[in-house]
């Protein structure tokens, strides 16, 4: 080759074409009405599911046994059809994933057990101060929460409590379905998966928005404190999507993601102020400092996706042309 000099390599080089994005090579749309569609697409998704919320005309308050069972069944209609969101995303844009639908949104068994476990560690490792403080403030001690947490009855009861199954169940299944497993897969193409993580939680945080209606309709509060709490849980309803579409992307199932929220709705915001004002709040801010510093400390190697198998959204990349995804190693 070196024989042909500097004109034969430049005729070597024009002979031999560049790899094209797997949307190219398929004869779709260009990238940006690709983009649009995604975009479309992830919003026509988090419309549809806040509302479905409201298909149902009531007087009652939201947290009203009533109100939650009606809400159960129109969102988990929508939650349901789902899927059928991204199929025709991907119909539409020409875009083939490499893998099946439902692989693409986390549903498989490879990795699942770490999956399960080591990200609902992670989470428990972040709240590691406030479970401290959980467990000063309870009056029991550990042998006797522990009789509690499994004891049949204690199941039932919450199995037929239905602020319960919302917060723990149906919230998380759905939400994490919708608005990790449905937009990830349709942004990726067209942002790239570090900023789809970023964009994503945008459509998660708006969807929030809609209880500032409630409490107004109902004079739960001041206005000013009704903004002022939507804007503060619009940032960490961001955040918290941004970190569980981080989990989703690095280890390629929704199952992780989905027990991170059930258990995040379980602890609530961690109460910084009452841990100042504690007794043993030496004690208690350690525990906080310490419980932010090992989950940073071990966020990459939990989320290590060799761990985990093949990822589908980093097969879904390499496909659309992204070979090097940050994320996907």
């Amino acid at each position: 080759m070196a024989a042909l000099g500097g004109d034969g390599l430049r005729l070597l080089s024009v002979s031999r074409p560049e790899r094209q994005p797997e949307s190219a090579a398929l004869g779709g749309p260009g990238p940006g009405l690709c983009c649009w569609v995604s975009v479309f697409s992830c919003l026509s998704l988090a419309c549809s599911y806040v509302g479905s919320l409201y298909v149902w005309k009531s007087e009652l308050p939201r947290d009203h046994p009533a109100v939650i069972k009606r809400r159960f069944t129109s969102v988990l209609v929508v939650s349901s059809l789902s899927p059928l969101c991204v199929l025709l995303w991907r119909e539409l844009t020409g875009i083939q994933p490499g893998t099946s639908l439902l692989t693409l949104m986390g549903f498989r068994l490879e990795g699942i057990f770490p999956a399960a476990l080591l990200p609902l560690l992670l989470t428990m490792i972040l709240f590691l101060g406030p479970l401290m403080q959980l467990s000063m403030d309870c009056p029991c001690d550990l042998a006797d929460r522990l009789k509690v947490v499994l004891a049949p009855r204690s199941w039932s009861r919450c199995l037929t409590d239905m602020r319960w199954l919302r917060n723990q169940v149906i919230a998380p299944l759905t939400e994490e379905l919708v608005f990790r497993a449905c937009m990830l897969p349709m942004l990726a193409p067209c942002t790239g998966l570090g900023p789809a993580v970023f964009t994503c939680p945008l459509f998660f945080g708006v969807a929030h928005f809609h209880h500032i209606f409630e409490q107004l309709r109902f004079r739960q509060s001041s206005v000013g404190s009704i903004f002022l709490s939507a804007a503060f849980q619009f940032s960490y309803t961001a955040v918290f999507g941004a970190y569980t579409a981080f989990l989703f992307i690095r280890t390629g199932h929704l199952i992780g993601p989905v027990l991170c929220h059930s258990f995040c709705n379980y602890m609530g915001f961690p109460a910084v102020c009452a841990a100042l004002e504690h007794p043993q709040r030496r004690l208690l801010l350690a525990g906080y400092a310490l419980g932010v510093g090992f989950f940073l400390l071990l966020l990459q190697p939990l989320t290590d996706p060799k761990l985990y198998g093949s990822l589908p959204l980093c097969v879904l990349l390499e496909r659309a042309g992204d070979s090097e995804a940050p994320l996907c190693s």
